[in-house]
């Protein structure tokens, strides 16, 4: 049987194909931006092709599909979602306006307010109150719902949030309008904020709620249209779609939650960081994940990512717990200009796969970071995709020549060194601010560099952070769908539970626990995972009393006595929190806020192929070529797939395999 991950990239889409006894197959194909599923089924049929098969026979002996796509982020990114109407308490209806007082970037004079989703027209505010206590002072006022629900009918919205003050402790609000909603909207996209995101924060949970409903149903659409695309085939045993918090859920809860899959590809690529490092015993990994249009950072310590509930997406806060990945406008797509004050700037934007950069010949005017690179020597022209795609040199040097090396003055071949080194800069910047911001020294860890262009960049990049290692797998330039295979079932559940620990009911609290691992284990259940296979995770969100922002901390051992749960719990805080800001202070009182319970469904891994022993380096060295560093060098150009395991090769040189060129520069040692 078969196991197929899959990433849709802005320029590729992804495929890596897992079987038994067998090294996993890699597999790449131009992205369709108008559809993504339709670059999936003609990936699949290259697929297949490979295999000697039929798109018919693969899919019946694929056991598993695990998918991940950015259709979620570009929906609300590009502002291209759904219609959305808003149902909230009287007189809350602005504070999707107001936000939480402040702009996100509070220095920045310049910048503007972030236009709202739901425009004033359609939030309707709706008599009704509970208080802090989940008690209700003010029953729902149902003809004042009914009167609502009337006009934004008659506005055409296309789905509906609904967020009440305090629902989290008393949803019997939301649950009522939602029966109205069903009645009045029927099959209409719905999303109530407290079975969303059931916890303490009004605007997180507005914004959060207001987004799933934005864009749940074109990622909805998207997934049933993928479904169906499968449905002319044999069906796999089960589709499973990449999830923000770096496991995977079925495509229903995936169409319910669409907020969960806001960052469903590159956290495909975090969970496969994790995996490696585990298996070369690294506790510190920099993931660096470049490709063709964005670089994403992550961190990833003692075996775990680095997770948040405080993501800000296209101006909106999301605040569902998810990989905290950073996102740099750098990739290999990004499109490369001199400024109105002569400043070369290399991105936000990007050719992406239609035209892409214009050495692809595809009507692409403006110059990249692949453009400079093909220029630099660094890019075979004829082995670009494995010899699928042959790139043309000319269209390089003439966007470069017109758009940067005229307007500075500059020779094309010094145009394209500049290019390179300011793409190579800014991510290097970006994973800089990224790691100090956290109080963390970016010379204690190892880069794991993957993306199909980061074999060029990911020497530059350590040199400029004093880094010493950098690990390219052989899976790098699809190692977000690799990752997809290194992954689990995960459903997360939360409860807020303000309290502080010198009151704190711990029965109440054990209940709450106890109450979420059974959602979890029921959904568990449902996906066909037996009890051996699950894993309840337990955590909780803490913080000082004098601070607004908390952290993620273990809960120990519920069995436990009160006094001895405490304890630990405690002392787990402590020792978290000074990890994080290099201090504690034992004296303050602790707050708990938010209950979390994590579901995990264990799924078989794919491993990575083992090496076995090969001619060794003098055999291996398959051609030379020239290449500009500074000055041009005449340098050995390598297959990494001919390479033994005790190979070591100096810089300057050149690896290459059939999606991606690995770059050593003077000084480098490859082994």
């Amino acid at each position: 049987m078969y196991r197929i991950g899959i990433d849709v990239g802005g320029t590729f889409t992804d495929f890596v194909v897992a079987q038994e006894g067998e090294p996993p197959r890699y597999f790449k194909t131009s992205s369709t931006p108008h559809d993504p599923s339709e670059g999936v089924l003609t990936g699949l049929r290259d697929v297949a092709d490979a295999y000697g098969l039929s798109p018919e026979d693969l899919l019946a002996s694929t056991e598993i599909i695990i998918h991940g796509t950015t259709v979620a982020t570009n929906t609300l990114v590009e502002r291209k979602g759904a219609k959305v109407g808003l149902i909230t308490t009287d007189g809350f209806r602005d504070l999707l306006e107001m936000r939480e007082g402040m702009k996100e970037d509070r220095y920045n004079l310049r910048m503007k307010p972030v236009e709202p989703l739901v425009p004033r027209y359609l939030r309707m505010g709706v008599p009704e109150r509970v208080r802090s206590s989940g008690i209700v002072e003010t029953p729902l006022d149902e003809d004042a719902l009914d009167e609502a629900l009337e006009y934004l009918s008659n506005e055409g919205v296309d789905a509906l949030a609904v967020c009440f003050l305090f629902s989290y402790l008393n949803p019997e609000h939301e649950k009522r309008a939602a029966e109205k909603i069903r009645a009045k909207f029927p099959g209409a996209y719905t999303s109530l904020s407290h079975e969303v995101i059931p916890q303490i924060k009004e605007f997180d949970r507005l914004s959060t709620t207001v987004i799933n409903s934005y864009v749940g149903p074109v990622f909805g659409e998207y997934l049933q249209r993928l479904k169906s695309r499968f449905a002319s085939f044999n069906q796999p045993r089960d589709i499973l779609i990449m999830q923000s918090n770096g496991g995977v859920a079925s495509i229903d809860d995936s169409s319910r939650h669409a907020v969960g899959a806001i960052l469903s590809g590159p956290a495909g690529g975090v969970s496969g960081a994790v995996f490696y490092g585990q298996k070369l015993g690294e506790s510190k990994i920099i993931g660096f994940d470049m490709g063709g249009t964005s670089t994403d950072i992550s961190l990833i310590e003692n075996g775990a990512p680095h997770l948040t509930s405080e993501k800000f997406e296209g101006g909106w806060k999301i605040a569902v717990p998810m990989i905290d990945i950073q996102t740099l406008g750098a990739g290999g797509g990004s499109i490369a200009r001199v400024d109105t004050g002569g400043i070369l700037r290399v991105g936000p934007e990007s050719a992406g796969a239609d035209p892409g950069p214009a050495c692809y010949g595809k009507g692409g005017i403006e110059p990249t970071v692949t453009d400079a690179n093909l220029v630099l020597g660094y890019l075979n022209a004829q082995n670009f995709l494995g010899g699928r795609a042959e790139l043309d040199k000319g269209l390089a040097e003439s966007t470069l020549n017109e758009h940067v090396a005229g307007p500075l003055g500059l020779t094309t071949i010094e145009a394209a060194r500049g290019v390179h080194q300011v793409v190579s800069a800014t991510m290097a910047e970006g994973i800089r601010l990224m790691s100090v911001k956290r109080g963390i020294d970016p010379r204690e860890f190892a880069i794991l560099a993957f993306g199909g262009a980061s074999g060029l960049h990911a020497s530059a990049v350590a040199r400029q952070l004093h880094i010493e290692k950098v690990y390219i797998p052989a899976a790098a330039p699809v190692f977000s769908a690799f990752g997809m295979l290194s992954t689990d079932l995960q459903y997360d559940f939360s409860l807020s539970h303000p309290a502080s620990f010198d009151r704190i009911d711990l029965q109440t609290v054990r209940s709450i626990l106890n109450d979420l691992e059974s959602k979890g284990r029921e959904r568990l259940q449902a996906q066909g995972v037996g009890d051996e296979d699950m894993e309840i995770v337990r955590s909780a969100e803490m913080r000082y009393l004098d601070q607004i922002y908390e952290v993620n901390v273990p809960v120990p051992d519920l069995s436990q006595d009160d006094d001895a749960l405490l304890s630990d719990w405690a002392s787990n805080f402590h020792q978290r929190y000074e990890e994080l800001f290099s201090y504690r202070q034992s004296e303050q009182e602790i707050r708990l806020v938010t209950l979390r319970v994590s579901a995990l469904g264990r799924l078989p891994k794919a491993e990575p192929p083992e090496i076995e022993g090969r001619p060794g380096v003098r055999q291996a060295e398959k051609d030379r070529r020239r290449i500009f560093l500074g000055e041009w060098q005449e340098v050995p150009v390598y297959a990494t797939d001919d390479l033994s395991p005790d190979d070591s090769i100096e810089g300057p040189a050149i690896l290459e395999s059939d999606f991606t060129t690995i770059l050593l520069d003077e000084g480098d040692n490859a082994v």
